[in-house]
Formats: C-alpha cells, sequence, structure tokens
C-alpha cells in the first residue's frame, strides 16, 4: 500500500512545485558565457504540455491507489515512476540555480520514465497506466536532448547550429529506438513529434539546417508511432 499512496504524493508534490519557481522561464541566459537563444530550443507554447502530463500523472496515481493498488502489473512501474517523479519535484529549484546538475537530473527522470514505461502492460488500463507514463517519457526524452543542447551552445563548446543537429539526432536515435520497442504507446512519438514540431516553429526559415532536421525527424518519428499503434 505503501508504494501507490507514494506516487500519488510524488505526482502532486511534482504538479505543484512550479508554484514555488513562479519566475522560472527556463534558464538564465546569465547563467552562461554565451547567452543568444539556442536554435535547440522549443517554441514556449511547447511547454504547456506539462499541465496535460502533471494532471494525467495525478490521475494515473488516484486511479492506480483507489482501484489498483493492489495490482502487479501497476507495482511494477511504481517505484521507477516514484524516484522519476521525486527527482522531478525537486528539478526547479535545481534549474534556477544550476543547469549542469539540471541536465544530469532530467536524464535521470528519463532513466526512470523509461524504465517504467516498458513495464507497463498495455492492458487492461491502457489510457491510465501506459498513456500518461509513455507521454511523460516521450516528453523527457525531448527536454534531456534540449537541456543538454542549450550547455553546448551557452558555454561555446559547440556552435549553436551543430549543437541543435547533434541534439536532434541524438534524441532522434534513442526516440525511434524506444518507440519501436514500446509497442501499443504511440503517444510516446507523438510527443516527441509535439516537441519537433515546436522546434521547427522556433526556427522557421532562420536557420533551415535545424527546421529541415526536425522535419525528418517528425515524419521518422510519425511512421514509428503509426507502426506500434497498428499493431
Amino acid at each position: 500500500m505503501i508504494k501507490p499512496l507514494l506516487v500519488l504524493l510524488f505526482a502532486l508534490t511534482f504538479a505543484i512545485s512550479p508554484f514555488f519557481t513562479p519566475d522560472f522561464r527556463g534558464y538564465d541566459p546569465s547563467q552562461f558565457p554565451i547567452a543568444d537563444r539556442p536554435s535547440i530550443l522549443p517554441a514556449a507554447y511547447a511547454f504547456s504540455i506539462w499541465l496535460l502530463i502533471y494532471l494525467y500523472l495525478i490521475a494515473h496515481a488516484a486511479y492506480g491507489l483507489w482501484k489498483r493498488a493492489g495490482d502487479p502489473a501497476w507495482d511494477k512501474v511504481r517505484l521507477a515512476l516514484i524516484v522519476t517523479l521525486a527527482i522531478g519535484t525537486a528539478w526547479l529549484a535545481v534549474a534556477v540555480q544550476n543547469p549542469v546538475w539540471a541536465s544530469v537530473l532530467i536524464i535521470a527522470m528519463l532513466i526512470g520514465a523509461l524504465i517504467a514505461v516498458f513495464q507497463a502492460p498495455p492492458e487492461p488500463d491502457r489510457w491510465l497506466l501506459l498513456a500518461p507514463i509513455a507521454i511523460l517519457a516521450g516528453w523527457l526524452t525531448a527536454a534531456s536532448g534540449v537541456s543538454i543542447g542549450v550547455l553546448l551552445t551557452g558555454f561555446g563548446w559547440l556552435q549553436d547550429t551543430s549543437a541543435a543537429v547533434v541534439m536532434l539526432v541524438a534524441v532522434l536515435i534513442v526516440a525511434m529506438t524506444v518507440q519501436l520497442r514500446l509497442t501499443r504507446a504511440p503517444e510516446y512519438g507523438l510527443t516527441v513529434i509535439w516537441a519537433l514540431v515546436a522546434v521547427i516553429v522556433a526556427n522557421g526559415t532562420a536557420n533551415l539546417a535545424v527546421t529541415l532536421l526536425a522535419a525528418i525527424g517528425i515524419a521518422a518519428m510519425a511512421w514509428a508511432a503509426w507502426r506500434v499503434g497498428k499493431g
């Protein structure tokens, strides 16, 4: 019974954590030697997906505690999800102070979310067990690439376009690999597509290399999501 309670507790603390850092609008440019906007950064509207993620995870946790507290299928995902949500609760507080450690933590969250989503069966509670975790994992896949790309550009380790291209390729390799192995969860790929569309919106014709690569990524992820979705 303790794990279902912890999932709900950390889903709630994860969801309310933005209220304790209301001024956070991404990594502070003053934290970097190069303060220009990185091309890897999606348009701001894309981050509204966090509202869906927060609410969906709370619904997942509440239903799991209410109806599936002793269900072995649900219990398999709980430990990894608890770790992910606990890290996520602290993430914003770290991000306002240290983008490097924030990047480390978001990768840790991604690992936890991927472990959880691969342990989640598609039936019988697909929409309350598998889907919310798949969306979380998809967004964290994209967000990890964005976070590292911002570091690469901001600290001058790579030129802006090069950093964006490298991280887009990395995200697509991870996302395609995960999606093709993650059967019956096209929500993962669709969430990555959401992020890629926002990268195109942010760059437009100002950085055609990044825009074209993101468009190729959208096509690839759409194919992968369609392939697993029809199975």
